[in-house]
């Protein structure tokens, strides 16, 4: 069925490039607008990393990425999931549940996060390696390179796009996938995006570690067949295998807890970092937290944003906004992905839904705000809390910690999809007025 309707999707990401994929499925006419420039051919992979990481072997450094168990329904029902599977870093799905331990005393559990079912499984996979796949998948002519927007405006019967090139794009429906950083929230919230951005005073250290070169250095912490992370005061760490269980990915947070999240800082918010200014961090911690971090060469290290306020809309008109555009939140969880593939897969649902045509369509994305909008804004507040129970811990706080631990994960990975699909399609078929 081809819609009278037609989508521009700005940002070219991992929620717009599924979302463009969802929809092109579907017979709807879609264009994909991203800043960055074509490389590799086809490939996305190297444009994008490379225009926000153009120092050496970026491209590698931060850009794995956790899929929960939501996550992987949600690319299912896109139709996405085989497609993701045979290139991910294991070849099946997997337990990824952590197990805590403390950062200072050496390899003291904390505690031991239990799955809940079966179904509590997850995958890993490069940003790059996934967006490379989903460029695949599209019509080459419909994904256009070195289109930055600069803003949104729109006429009585369509929406515009403006680019610093001086063209502009007209569509029916433009869906906002440009990141923390987005334009197209400037049209949705009617002022500023630095209105709703906010440094959390946390910075992100990211590394890349063969395991050998750990075991050789006399690491005693197992750290080959499960994400482990390492808790204590104002730190933690995120550490799990990738590649085969040959190398780790650690990311190290530290924060100023003491400070209230701050306004957005200047970019670049990713930089190059030494050696000693890590392991100054780490004096008072345990030798294997300790010979983590002194193996962590030429590691980078992010300044963490987030939306702070979070947003009372995600969608104005025939504008509609997904992933980081809309709740922007702290990694502490893993869940940032997973929330822009669960908008996504519901935004998908509805525009191809039948009853949703081009005279409605402002109707459907209403109903998209009225659903994700606290599911999401929910998940955004979970885990600026779940940064603060990891950095809340100290020795003989064991048990308090497990407490706040148990099942943080629970309503995040199990949460109902098609209770939401088929609650914003009855929206839509109703004609219900929501907020």
């Amino acid at each position: 069925m081809t819609k009278d309707f037609t989508v521009a999707i700005v940002g070219g990401g991992m929620c717009g490039l599924a979302c463009a994929v969802g929809l092109s499925r579907s017979g709807i006419r879609v264009d994909v607008f991203e800043a960055g420039v074509r490389r590799c051919n086809t490939k996305i992979l190297t444009a994008r990393l490379m225009l926000i990481y153009p120092q050496s072997k970026f491209e590698e450094v931060g850009a794995g990425v956790a899929l929960g168990p939501n996550a992987l329904r949600a690319l299912k029902g896109l139709g996405l999931y085989e497609v993701v599977l045979s290139r991910s870093d294991t070849p099946s799905p997997t337990f990824r549940s952590f197990l805590f331990l403390s950062g200072l005393d050496e390899n003291k559990v904390v505690y031991d996060y239990p799955p809940s079912s079966a179904d509590d499984l997850g995958l890993g996979i490069y940003r790059p390696v996934f967006l490379d796949a989903m460029v695949g998948l599209l019509d080459p002519g419909t994904v256009h390179f070195n289109k930055r927007c600069v803003s949104v405006t729109s006429t009585e019967n369509t929406t515009v796009i403006n680019f610093t090139d001086g063209t502009k794009h007209e569509a029916d429906v433009v869906i906002g996938a440009d990141g923390i950083r987005s334009v197209t929230r400037d049209y949705v919230v009617g002022e500023s995006v630095q209105k709703h951005m906010a440094f959390t005073n946390t910075i992100a250290y990211r590394g890349l570690i063969p395991l050998e070169d750990l075991k050789a250095a006399g690491l005693q912490t197992q750290l080959s067949t499960r994400p482990v992370m390492l808790v204590g005061l104002d730190k933690h760490f995120v550490i799990y295998p990738i590649h085969g269980d040959n190398r780790i990915n650690v990311v190290v947070f530290v924060t100023k807890s003491d400070v209230p999240p701050q306004p957005p800082l200047p970019s670049p918010w990713v930089a190059a970092t030494s050696d000693r200014e890590l392991q100054d961090h780490f004096q008072e911690w345990s030798r294997d937290a300790r010979i983590i971090v002194d193996h962590m060469e030429a590691s980078v290290k992010w300044f963490i944003h987030m939306l702070d306020p979070p947003l009372g809309s995600y969608s104005r008109g025939r504008v509609v906004l997904v992933g980081d555009a809309a709740h922007a939140m702290p990694p502490h969880l893993g869940a940032g992905v997973g929330q822009g593939f669960e908008d996504v897969f519901l935004l998908c649902e509805l525009l191809k839904n039948d009853k949703v045509t081009k005279s409605n369509i402002e109707d459907a994305l209403r109903a998209y705000t009225e659903v994700r909008l606290p599911r999401a804004n929910w998940v955004l507040e979970r885990s600026i809390q779940a940064g603060q129970i990891y950095q809340s811990y100290q020795p003989g706080m064991e048990t308090q910690e497990a407490t706040k631990l148990t099942d943080q994960w629970d309503p995040i990975w199990h949460h109902d999809l098609d209770a939401d699909i088929n609650r914003a399609i009855e929206m839509v078929s109703n004609h219900v007025q929501v907020s």
